[in-house]
């Protein structure tokens, strides 16, 4: 952690502005459903998305039964690529990738296909193979966990791929053809005849989902994300970001059986789901189904990362993919919308010296989640003081943060709310309290009552916190205050001092020298 932060700190040092860094990056991925364009504002451990677009243009659609790509879906792809080309050169993108996948890779028009593409896109086109499909998706996990340990599956429309990931460590993958195109087509339309087609191809994937049980299954793609858009929607989940968004696979399974039953367009906020998805979900449910099932996971999580960020993790040099993703996106937006970036290093040292005093153990995630609330801490200080706390919620729930799971998001947006709002329990919403849990609620109310201590002193300033430590001492809250800012002591300040106590249970007060 040591060296990480030391690097984030040489940043705030000369105070600059990220989006200088570097010049935008994109991917333009040729899919069986899809063909997208995102573009990303540097090639970063965190980078930030500055343009998406999709068009589904169901290139695989009818492949594996007729052996080539649809005229009129290849003309719709071509159209798209054409689009995007000059969309890359209007944002000035310094690096444009092109990748392919299923569709192409099958189709004995594939080859035609790829040379008018790569003419109307004016850049080489990279062909995956199942199993570079399979490590980009692995690598994209990689890039957007805390940490994963499990089995990733990347269901595209031609193709679901299958890798096993440790840490970094990506095992080998396996493809078959289990995506909602080629399902719809192999079946003709038939769940009943798609179900048995899932079991067959997924017994060959036996060393796979062996492995799984008791470990996270990170599902990755379009129709699996819709999945759990529609899952929140019926839940009330207060959280819409899909990213980090877990299932216990008990729930997970009612609720596929349900989307395999019923009429589509009965399902709770199926309007947010394109209509050409929307034939694509019960065939989606269905693998996922039988992938429970068979692997027994411990969690079923939704990844926003894989093959197109796993493409940009492997570009980054090892120091760099050695960072952590949320603690490098949480310092992004610092610089960006603190009124002194400087001043969130000096917290995560002042909270340090201040969490060591104490008697209760501090967890390894805890502390990166405490240093993610201390970069994070003043990104809302333009809004009007009787808002900042509300729109730091927002920010923070909705933001594009990797490295992440939602009850620690939870705890970030709570922390920075408390930090304006006060500690009182009850000003906290019932919903991320629930979701953050018993432990992080009150880590959030510590690491709150801890920042409304140091800003009344600093005014969110650079270099007055190491002058005016704050500790433990003798069963006492104690913050010294140098001579010369005894004025700072008055009561609005010992009330402060006063409640970050009451979170833990001990007094507090205010010394001079």
């Amino acid at each position: 952690m040591g060296p990480q932060r030391a690097n984030l700190t040489l940043a705030h040092s000369a105070d600059p502005d990220p989006r200088e860094a570097s010049m935008p990056v994109a991917i333009i991925d040729i899919g069986s459903n899809s063909v997208r364009l995102v573009a990303y504002d540097g090639l970063s451990r965190a980078p930030t998305p500055l343009y998406n677009e999709k068009v589904l243009c169901g290139l695989g659609r009818n492949v594996l039964t007729t052996g080539r790509l649809n005229e009129e879906a290849v003309r719709r792809a071509l159209a798209a690529l054409a689009r995007f080309r000059v969309l890359c050169q209007t944002m000035r993108v310094s690096r444009l990738f092109v990748l392919a996948t299923a569709a192409a890779r099958d189709a004995e028009n594939g080859p035609a296909f790829l040379a008018a593409a790569e003419a109307a896109c004016g850049q080489p086109i990279e062909l995956l193979s199942g199993r570079r499909e399979a490590e980009l998706s692995a690598l994209g996990v990689v890039s957007g966990f805390h940490a994963p340990d499990g089995v990733v599956g990347d269901l595209g429309g031609g193709s679901l791929e299958l890798v096993d990931v440790r840490g970094a460590v990506v095992g080998q993958g396996v493809t078959m053809p289990l995506g909602g195109l080629a399902l719809q087509d192999l079946s003709g339309g038939s769940l009943k005849k798609a179900t048995k087609l899932v079991r067959e191809h997924l017994k060959k994937a036996a060393p796979q989902l062996e492995t799984l049980r008791g470990r996270s299954f990170y599902a990755v793609g379009g129709t699996w994300r819709a999945l759990a858009r529609l899952h929140q929607a019926a839940r009330g989940y207060p959280v819409h970001v899909m990213h980090g968004y877990s299932v216990e696979p008990s729930d997970e399974l009612n609720f596929l059986e349900v989307v395999e039953q019923v009429d589509t367009a009965l399902l709770q906020d199926v309007e947010t789901i394109s209509e050409a998805r929307r034939p694509l979900l019960a065939y989606g449910a269905a693998v996922l189904e039988e992938i429970i099932r068979v692997g027994r996971p411990r969690e079923v999580a939704i990844s926003a990362s894989g093959v197109r960020e796993g493409l940009l993790y492997e570009q980054l040099d090892r120091e760099t993919r050695a960072l952590d993703p949320l603690l490098a996106a949480a310092s992004e937006l610092n610089v960006l919308r603190a009124r002194a970036p400087r001043h969130a290093d000096e917290l995560l040292v002042w909270t340090d010296r201040f969490v060591a005093t104490l008697d209760g153990p501090e967890t390894a995630d805890e502390r990166r989640l405490r240093h993610a609330a201390c970069f994070l801490s003043d990104i809302g200080w333009r809004a009007h003081p009787d808002y900042r706390g509300e729109q730091s919620i927002n920010i923070i729930t909705n933001a594009a943060f990797v490295g992440v799971d939602h009850p620690g998001r939870a705890y970030l947006a709570l922390a920075v709310y408390f930090r304006h709002e006060g500690v009182a329990p009850e000003k906290a919403s019932p919903m991320l309290r629930a979701l953050a849990g018993p432990r992080l609620f009150e880590r959030a109310r510590l690491i709150g009552g801890l920042l409304r201590v140091a800003f009344p002193t600093t005014a969110g300033m650079s270099g007055a916190l190491e002058r005016m430590p704050l500790t433990v001492e003798d069963g006492k809250i104690v913050l010294r205050l140098a001579p010369e800012w005894a004025a700072l002591a008055g009561d609005r300040l010992l009330n402060r001092v006063r409640g970050l106590g009451r979170i833990i249970g001990l007094d507090g007060r205010v010394e001079i020298g």
